[in-house]
């Protein structure tokens, strides 16, 4: 399990870095200020919970059964999330409306929350 943790938390973080010069060297021609804030701001938080996976993937105090519910919950989370507002900020240029996809985007925030939530849980309950 830690060896898909890890791979995912790579994989996140290359995908953000893509996203983030894709944004900042290409977008910014095409979107408004607000879209492209929008956009950096799926960025962010992809690249965070890339090192947020990583960290889980390392480290040896989080039993195996824990670090798999974190980790489902923090991909989804992160791929509702980030994923919805990628898409929805990206829509004058694609010409696609994916305004129905934006209740993914709390829903995927709920996710992140209810992930770390998880891990304080467990912290709490841990004796370290």
């Amino acid at each position: 399990m830690n060896k898909k943790i890890l791979t995912t938390a790579g994989l996140f973080g290359i995908i953000a870095i893509i996203l983030g010069a894709f944004g900042a060297h290409t977008l910014k021609q095409y979107l408004s200020p607000e879209q492209l804030t929008s956009f950096e701001t799926g960025v962010r938080y992809q690249m965070y919970h890339a090192f947020f996976l990583l960290f889980l993937g390392i480290t040896e105090i989080i039993e195996m059964k824990t670090k798999k519910t974190i980790a489902i919950l923090t991909v989804l989370g992160t791929s509702f999330f980030s994923g919805s507002i990628y898409l929805l900020s990206t829509m004058s240029i694609s010409n696609i409306n994916f305004k129905p996809i934006g209740i993914l985007t709390p829903i995927g925030g709920t996710l992140l929350i209810v992930a770390w939530g998880v891990l304080t849980i467990h912290f709490s309950k841990k004796k370290i």
